[in-house]
């Protein structure tokens, strides 16, 4: 199966973007594939590079990262929301991209289910 996910919520304020994460991980160890992540609203601060958690916490933007590079998954930050934020594109974390809703809209097109977590 082929799945899109959405994040709405910010990487350190609600459960909903470890959620995705978790889901992420059991849906591809399940065999299915993730088609796009696409970050909206405060989801987009998962994309920016100078967040820096604590050593003992865990870094969201790197584990995405990770994720999406061992699985060729295409991580989407909404233009919109995040140039409302202050994010641009010189303090996106590696693997994250800036694209627009249509980015939203063709994932869902392309996949079997489009998951959404968050607000």
């Amino acid at each position: 199966m082929q799945i899109g996910i959405l994040i709405n919520a910010g990487p350190y304020t609600y459960q909903a973007n470890d959620s995705a994460y978790q889901f992420a991980k059991a849906a591809l160890a399940k065999g299915h594939s993730i088609q796009r992540v696409f970050f909206y609203h405060d989801g987009v601060n998962t994309a920016n590079r100078l967040t820096e958690p604590p050593q003992d916490e865990r870094n969201v933007a790197t584990r995405w990262a990770k994720l999406a590079e061992e699985h060729k998954i295409d991580l989407v930050v909404c233009v919109a929301a995040a140039l409302r934020r202050g994010i641009k594109t010189d303090i996106l974390a590696p693997g994250f991209r800036i694209s627009g809703l249509g980015q939203l809209v063709e994932s869902g097109m392309k996949s079997d289910r489009l998951v959404v977590f968050g607000d």
